[in-house]
């Protein structure tokens, strides 16, 4: 069932447009195509630590890409379904991970596409780089955890989504996506890690392109699975706790 109704979610979103569910690949493409233009085109970026920016860049940004639109979409979820909602048999948890699995078709596209790329610049067929699964785990649970708790909230008071929104437009600057952490100084890491997106685009780099295996950075992957785990049981407690009430406010 929950296949199903990911998969009818993300036909939805895209329905009646004259491209449909192209347009889930385009815009990303576009945005990818733009970036790496504007900072290495135009502003002369060569590569960083020896690898094309072209491939630092897209490793980075694809997970943001879809733990942003997974957030987002997961968000809205009990508003967008709230004849669901208001079902008395209908697990209303199921929701958000409706919308974050819908997300992770892109994601698995995109995914795919970084492995060509990768393989096209001499940077393929590493055994690590099957350490995405991994990843991918943990960044479908982390976008879980945040849109179960902005979820719940936001069926209570509606301006959480729009806090998302700018929460979402800071993260993306305030995330080593496009520029380097090894370009600021070392006192100030400890600050940028402490973001658990971090971990996500920082681990999708090591697998594709630095070539590190997860456990080699055991407390930042402590602290990760520690806020993530956190937030999942913090969304369980609100469902818990006011799912009798989300009916009558939806």
């Amino acid at each position: 069932m929950l296949f199903s109704l990911a998969k009818n979610d993300f036909k939805a979103k895209y329905a009646g447009s004259a491209l449909g569910a192209v347009w889930a690949f385009i815009n990303p493409i576009i945005t990818i195509l733009i970036y790496w233009f504007v900072f290495q085109v135009a502003f002369g970026n060569g590569d960083v630590g020896g690898v094309p920016y072209v491939i630092w860049l897209v490793s980075g940004i694809i997970p943001w890409f879809f733990i942003s639109e997974a957030w987002g979409g997961a968000t809205g979820a009990l508003i967008d379904y709230s004849y669901l909602v208001k079902k008395v048999v209908f697990k209303v948890e199921l929701l958000p991970k409706v919308r974050v699995l819908s997300a992770l078709f892109v994601h698995l596209f995109f995914t795919a596409l970084t492995f060509i790329i990768t393989y096209a610049y001499g940077l393929g067929g590493r055994l690590i780089q099957l350490q995405i699964v991994y990843y991918m785990f943990a960044a479908y649970m982390l976008s879980l955890a945040l849109g179960t708790v902005s979820a719940v909230l936001t069926a209570f008071i509606r301006d959480v989504s729009n806090m998302v929104s700018v929460l979402v437009q800071f993260g993306f600057w305030l995330t080593p996506i496009f520029w380097n952490i090894n370009d600021i100084p070392q006192k100030l890491h400890i600050i940028f890690k402490l973001n658990p997106i971090y971990y996500v685009t920082e681990g999708y780099r090591d697998t594709f392109v630095y070539g590190r295996r997860f456990w080699e950075k055991p407390w930042l992957t402590l602290y990760f699975w520690a806020v993530t785990a956190a937030l999942l049981l913090l969304g369980k407690f609100l469902f818990k706790k006011l799912r009798p009430h989300l009916a009558d406010l939806i």
